[in-house]
Protein backbone atom coordinates (compact mmCIF):
# COMPACT_ATOMS: atom_id res chain seq x y z
CA UNK A 1 0.00 0.00 0.00
CA UNK A 2 2.89 2.34 0.51
CA UNK A 3 4.45 1.66 -2.65
CA UNK A 4 1.09 2.98 -4.55
CA UNK A 5 0.69 5.76 -2.04
CA UNK A 6 3.90 6.89 -3.09
CA UNK A 7 2.75 7.20 -6.80
CA UNK A 8 0.05 9.68 -5.80
CA UNK A 9 2.57 13.09 -5.91
CA UNK A 10 4.42 11.84 -9.50
CA UNK A 11 1.17 10.85 -11.12
CA UNK A 12 -0.66 13.69 -10.23
CA UNK A 13 1.78 16.31 -10.71
CA UNK A 14 2.31 14.48 -14.13
CA UNK A 15 -1.03 14.29 -15.35
CA UNK A 16 -1.75 18.48 -14.09
CA UNK A 17 1.54 19.17 -16.12
CA UNK A 18 0.28 17.31 -19.22
CA UNK A 19 -3.42 18.39 -18.73
CA UNK A 20 -2.18 22.04 -18.92
CA UNK A 21 0.34 21.87 -21.28
CA UNK A 22 -1.81 20.02 -24.28
CA UNK A 23 -4.87 22.35 -23.53
CA UNK A 24 -2.88 25.96 -23.90
CA UNK A 25 -1.23 24.01 -27.06
CA UNK A 26 -4.25 22.89 -28.18
CA UNK A 27 -4.76 26.84 -28.82
CA UNK A 28 -1.87 27.78 -30.19
CA UNK A 29 -0.36 27.54 -34.03
CA UNK A 30 -0.19 24.32 -35.19
CA UNK A 31 1.16 24.34 -38.47
CA UNK A 32 2.97 27.07 -40.89
CA UNK A 33 3.25 27.69 -44.74
CA UNK A 34 5.16 30.17 -46.62
CA UNK A 35 5.08 31.17 -50.24
CA UNK A 36 5.29 33.74 -52.52
CA UNK A 37 3.07 36.77 -53.92
CA UNK A 38 4.45 38.80 -56.77
CA UNK A 39 7.98 38.41 -55.44
CA UNK A 40 6.82 38.84 -51.90
CA UNK A 41 7.19 36.19 -49.52
CA UNK A 42 3.89 35.22 -47.77
CA UNK A 43 3.79 33.24 -44.36
CA UNK A 44 0.54 32.21 -42.73
CA UNK A 45 -0.39 30.10 -38.87
CA UNK A 46 -3.04 28.44 -38.03
CA UNK A 47 -4.14 27.30 -34.92
CA UNK A 48 -5.10 23.89 -33.15
CA UNK A 49 -8.34 25.44 -32.28
CA UNK A 50 -8.98 26.58 -35.32
CA UNK A 51 -8.41 23.26 -37.27
CA UNK A 52 -9.42 20.91 -34.54
CA UNK A 53 -11.62 22.77 -32.07
CA UNK A 54 -12.32 19.88 -30.17
CA UNK A 55 -8.48 19.54 -28.71
CA UNK A 56 -9.04 22.43 -26.64
CA UNK A 57 -12.50 21.37 -25.22
CA UNK A 58 -11.83 17.70 -24.87
CA UNK A 59 -8.55 18.74 -23.12
CA UNK A 60 -10.25 21.37 -20.56
CA UNK A 61 -12.29 18.16 -19.56
CA UNK A 62 -9.40 16.04 -18.96
CA UNK A 63 -7.94 19.15 -16.61
CA UNK A 64 -11.34 19.17 -14.89
CA UNK A 65 -10.61 15.88 -14.30
CA UNK A 66 -7.76 15.95 -12.29
CA UNK A 67 -9.56 18.10 -9.34
CA UNK A 68 -12.62 15.59 -9.61
CA UNK A 69 -10.17 13.02 -8.92
CA UNK A 70 -8.13 14.84 -6.01
CA UNK A 71 -11.60 15.46 -4.27
CA UNK A 72 -13.63 11.86 -4.21
CA UNK A 73 -12.41 9.18 -2.49
CA UNK A 74 -12.60 5.10 -3.65
CA UNK A 75 -14.78 3.67 -6.16
CA UNK A 76 -15.59 6.18 -7.49
CA UNK A 77 -12.61 8.65 -7.83
CA UNK A 78 -11.18 5.12 -10.38
CA UNK A 79 -14.20 5.70 -12.24
CA UNK A 80 -13.43 9.16 -12.94
CA UNK A 81 -9.62 8.41 -13.77
CA UNK A 82 -10.69 5.81 -16.39
CA UNK A 83 -13.20 9.20 -17.85
CA UNK A 84 -9.93 11.58 -17.76
CA UNK A 85 -8.07 8.55 -19.60
CA UNK A 86 -10.80 8.35 -22.20
CA UNK A 87 -10.85 12.44 -23.12
CA UNK A 88 -6.96 12.26 -22.77
CA UNK A 89 -6.86 9.53 -25.00
CA UNK A 90 -9.74 12.14 -27.07
CA UNK A 91 -6.89 14.69 -27.46
CA UNK A 92 -4.54 12.49 -28.58
CA UNK A 93 -6.86 11.19 -31.13
CA UNK A 94 -7.39 15.10 -32.55
CA UNK A 95 -4.21 15.77 -32.35
CA UNK A 96 -2.66 12.47 -34.83
CA UNK A 97 -5.80 13.25 -36.65
CA UNK A 98 -5.13 16.77 -37.21
CA UNK A 99 -1.50 16.73 -38.66
CA UNK A 100 -2.79 16.63 -41.91
CA UNK A 101 -5.56 18.98 -41.97
CA UNK A 102 -3.59 21.76 -39.87
CA UNK A 103 -0.78 21.78 -42.74
CA UNK A 104 -3.53 21.67 -45.43
CA UNK A 105 -5.04 24.70 -43.58
CA UNK A 106 -1.92 26.81 -43.60
CA UNK A 107 -1.56 26.57 -46.84
CA UNK A 108 -4.37 27.46 -47.91
CA UNK A 109 -3.93 30.90 -45.34
CA UNK A 110 -0.84 31.22 -47.72
CA UNK A 111 -3.18 30.84 -51.05
CA UNK A 112 -5.52 33.20 -49.57
CA UNK A 113 -2.99 35.88 -49.05
CA UNK A 114 -2.54 35.49 -52.32
CA UNK A 115 0.70 33.28 -52.37
CA UNK A 116 1.42 31.27 -55.43
CA UNK A 117 5.55 30.26 -54.76
CA UNK A 118 5.51 26.80 -55.81
CA UNK A 119 6.20 24.98 -54.14
CA UNK A 120 3.93 25.79 -51.02
CA UNK A 121 5.85 24.62 -47.85
CA UNK A 122 4.39 23.96 -44.52
CA UNK A 123 5.73 22.18 -41.56
CA UNK A 124 4.06 21.34 -38.14
CA UNK A 125 5.15 23.46 -35.06
CA UNK A 126 6.56 22.65 -31.41
CA UNK A 127 3.16 23.62 -30.03
CA UNK A 128 1.19 20.78 -32.55
CA UNK A 129 3.98 18.39 -30.81
CA UNK A 130 3.69 19.83 -27.66
CA UNK A 131 -0.21 19.21 -27.37
CA UNK A 132 0.97 15.68 -28.44
CA UNK A 133 3.45 15.23 -25.71
CA UNK A 134 1.09 16.78 -23.19
CA UNK A 135 -2.04 14.36 -24.39
CA UNK A 136 0.12 10.88 -23.48
CA UNK A 137 1.50 12.54 -20.37
CA UNK A 138 -2.19 13.19 -19.33
CA UNK A 139 -3.41 9.75 -20.45
CA UNK A 140 -0.25 7.73 -18.63
CA UNK A 141 -0.55 9.93 -15.50
CA UNK A 142 -4.28 8.91 -15.49
CA UNK A 143 -4.08 5.18 -16.61
CA UNK A 144 -1.78 5.23 -13.27
CA UNK A 145 -4.82 6.58 -11.17
CA UNK A 146 -7.20 4.39 -12.32
CA UNK A 147 -4.82 1.25 -10.84
CA UNK A 148 -3.52 3.22 -8.00
CA UNK A 149 -5.91 6.07 -6.70
CA UNK A 150 -8.42 3.86 -4.13
CA UNK A 151 -5.42 3.10 -1.85
CA UNK A 152 -4.31 7.40 -2.60
CA UNK A 153 -4.72 9.38 0.57
CA UNK A 154 -8.20 10.97 0.86
CA UNK A 155 -9.43 14.27 1.84
CA UNK A 156 -10.74 14.62 5.38
CA UNK A 157 -14.71 14.22 6.09
CA UNK A 158 -14.51 17.76 7.01
CA UNK A 159 -14.74 19.10 3.54
CA UNK A 160 -17.52 17.18 2.69
CA UNK A 161 -20.94 19.26 2.65
CA UNK A 162 -22.79 19.62 6.10
CA UNK A 163 -25.05 16.40 6.61
CA UNK A 164 -23.32 14.51 4.53
CA UNK A 165 -20.90 13.12 7.22
CA UNK A 166 -22.20 10.60 9.80
CA UNK A 167 -24.24 12.37 12.45
CA UNK A 168 -25.44 9.47 14.44
CA UNK A 169 -23.76 6.89 17.00
CA UNK A 170 -21.45 6.86 19.76
CA UNK A 171 -18.67 9.06 20.52
CA UNK A 172 -19.93 11.31 17.58
CA UNK A 173 -18.65 15.26 18.50
CA UNK A 174 -19.39 16.61 15.29
CA UNK A 175 -22.63 19.44 15.56
CA UNK A 176 -25.34 18.27 13.91
CA UNK A 177 -27.66 22.17 13.70
CA UNK A 178 -26.54 25.28 13.53
CA UNK A 179 -27.06 25.93 17.09
CA UNK A 180 -24.94 23.24 18.01
CA UNK A 181 -22.07 24.56 16.16
CA UNK A 182 -23.35 27.74 18.23
CA UNK A 183 -23.06 25.64 21.38
CA UNK A 184 -19.48 24.36 20.43
CA UNK A 185 -18.13 28.06 20.14
CA UNK A 186 -19.63 28.81 23.53
CA UNK A 187 -17.47 25.83 24.63
CA UNK A 188 -14.43 26.37 23.07
CA UNK A 189 -14.67 24.02 20.73
CA UNK A 190 -13.74 24.53 16.97
CA UNK A 191 -17.30 23.01 15.25
CA UNK A 192 -15.26 22.60 11.73
CA UNK A 193 -12.10 20.93 13.01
Amino acid sequence: MGHRSRSFGPTVLGGLAGAVLSAVAAARDWATASGSAAGADVAAAVKGSATAPLGVAVALVALAAWGVVLVLRGRVRRVVAVLGAVAAAGVLAVVVSGAHKARQDAVHAVVARGGTGQPLGSALTGWYYACAVGAALTLAAFAVAAVTSPQWPEMGTRYDAPGAASTGGSGSTEPATERDMWHALDDGRDPTA
